[in-house]
């Protein structure tokens, strides 16, 4: 027997976690590049709307069957494979699990291309908009089979500690989008450039999921055609996949049924208002929590093979208290900043004045969630993680009900940003919920450490939001609202903002800001 592939401690986690949060920096910055452009080329107009509800009903369905869930139940099983030494059997399973990934997703791309106009129907949608939507939500499809393909690839990478190649990926899905936006701008109808978005998207897909193949290679296996229904640790995938992709999916399903919702407020508006503050919103969550939460997934699986639930803890209160040390400024900056923000991203071309005040309000909506939804990415993958997979699906419709219930109730006296609003109270709801259930099934967690933890990042985020509005009011009125003007008052005041939360958190001796710090500089970290 093969001897059983090393856990990586703290500093091995915090290197990784650089790398994918440095590579997924740049794809959410590039992100950011094409959302700008395409505001650009859209605007808050019925086409763009059109394309955010095309494209979340494939997304949606993406996030239950592919992508992220195949990934999340298939990598405990295949670690644990791997730390018995049952490294030949475990790539025979990767490629079960690929053959029957791929052809099941076939069948539903099919059945979404064909049923496409019933499921659009739902929303509040009509005549050319409805058209539009249809003909882009079946261009879409395609992208589910894809993704599964990628997801599954990207899990056996991250298996073996390999995060590179899987976040760099996205970097040229969104340079192949940005190049078609560019192309857009040459044809005049917004319903014929919301349709080279889509076409665009499909593209990107494509290339996005070749990027990472060449990163099989070396690794002890290979993929291949494969059904064996026989192995039990293929079955047991099976088994898994439907809560997993149950507890993953419904967070998208709470972002549809959201979408929809918004189709109720202003058809024309409100998807692409909220969907506009949500990309902004993902910026720092892409790069911070899902970095932390990728990164120590594997580590976490490998834990409860070993069945050494000490470091398990470890690990997930470790990844706690980084990512609220991180999303607790983010969005406290995030939130005084908010119009300046929309303002320099979008305000022009198609993009007028009087749309950016409600997409504004969205975005302080969805602030207020920001760490509480990193925390949920790192908890739920650790119920993956220890396979307690129907507790995490349990918690996750209680978070979609919560959602949805609260959309209901406050889009009608708060209109736009009452939808995000309610995500975010969900996301208060169901944090305590999953970490005591959680500390049930692996111990006790250290409350008080993440508590104080937390308390120290607060009390540092309340004040550097006053510095970063300070700096941007100070700057705004001297420079005024030209677009160099813009450019340098908000970057100015988030980075002054970012360096005197590190460096004063450094000087505290607080342990995350030493970590990070010693990270920069190649030195062993304190702490």
């Amino acid at each position: 027997m093969q001897d059983d592939p090393p856990i990586p401690g703290a500093r091995s986690r915090s290197v990784s976690a650089a790398l994918f949060s440095a590579a997924t920096g740049v794809s959410r910055v590039l992100g950011l590049v094409r959302e700008v452009i395409s505001a650009q080329l859209l605007g808050v107009s019925g086409p763009a709307s059109a394309f955010v509800v095309a494209n979340n009903v494939p997304n949606t369905v993406r996030s239950l069957v592919a992508d992220s869930a195949l990934g999340a139940s298939f990598v405990p099983v295949f670690n644990e494979l791997l730390v018995k030494g049952e490294r030949e059997r475990a790539w025979r399973v990767a490629s079960s699990a690929l053959t029957l990934a791929t052809l099941a997703l076939m069948g539903v791309t099919a059945l979404g291309i064909l049923f496409a106009r019933p499921l659009l129907s739902l929303a509040n949608l009509s005549g050319e908009q409805l058209d539009l939507a249809v003909q882009m939500t079946r261009i879409l499809f395609p992208i589910l089979i894809l993704l599964g393909i990628s997801g599954l690839v990207q899990a056996i990478l991250n298996s073996f500690d390999e995060f590179f190649l899987p976040a760099i990926a996205p970097v040229f899905w969104n340079l192949v989008i940005i190049g078609f936006l560019i192309f857009a701008f040459t044809v005049d109808s917004l319903e014929e450039r919301a349709v080279v978005l889509a076409v665009g998207t499909l593209t990107g897909t494509v290339i996005q999921t070749v990027i990472p193949l060449p990163g099989l290679r070396g690794k002890g296996g290979t993929l291949r055609p494969l059904i064996d229904l026989r192995d039990p640790a293929v079955r047991r995938i099976l088994i898994l996949l439907v809560p997993v992709a149950l507890g993953l999916g419904l967070a998208n399903v709470s972002l549809t049924v959201s979408t929809f919702i918004a189709t109720y407020v202003d058809p024309a508006y409100a998807p692409r208002a909220i969907d506009a503050a949500f990309r902004v919103y993902m910026l720092p969550q892409g790069i911070f929590s899902v970095a932390v939460s990728t990164v120590m997934f594997p580590s976490l699986a490998r834990a409860v093979a070993a069945r050494d639930f000490m470091r398990f803890r470890a690990s997930l209160q470790d990844g706690t208290r980084l990512i609220v040390f991180m999303l607790l400024p983010a969005s406290a900056v995030i939130a005084v900043l908010a119009t300046p923000i929309i303002q320099l991203l979008f305000q022009r071309g198609e993009w007028t004045a009087d749309q950016t005040p409600g997409v504004a309000e969205a975005l302080i909506a969805f602030a207020i969630g920001l760490a509480l939804n990193g925390m949920i990415l790192l908890l739920t993958r650790c119920f993956f993680a220890l396979q307690h997979v129907w507790a995490a699906t349990a918690i996750a419709l209680v978070n979609l009900v919560v959602a949805a219930g609260l959309s209901l109730l406050l889009y009608g006296p708060f209109g736009v940003w009452g939808i995000p609003l309610a995500n975010s109270i969900a996301n208060a709801v169901i944090v305590p919920l999953l970490w005591v259930v959680l500390s049930r099934r692996v111990g006790s967690l250290d409350n008080r450490g993440v508590l104080t933890s937390t308390a120290r990042s607060l009390v540092g985020a309340i004040i550097v939001a006053g510095v970063a509005w300070g700096i941007w009011a100070l700057l705004h009125g001297l420079l005024g609202e030209a677009l160099y003007a813009q450019l340098i008052s908000v970057g100015v005041a988030i980075s002054a903002a970012g360096g005197l939360y590190l460096g004063g958190m450094y000087l505290l001796h607080v342990p995350e800001a030493q970590r990070m710090l010693a990270l920069i500089r190649r030195r062993p970290e304190v702490g």
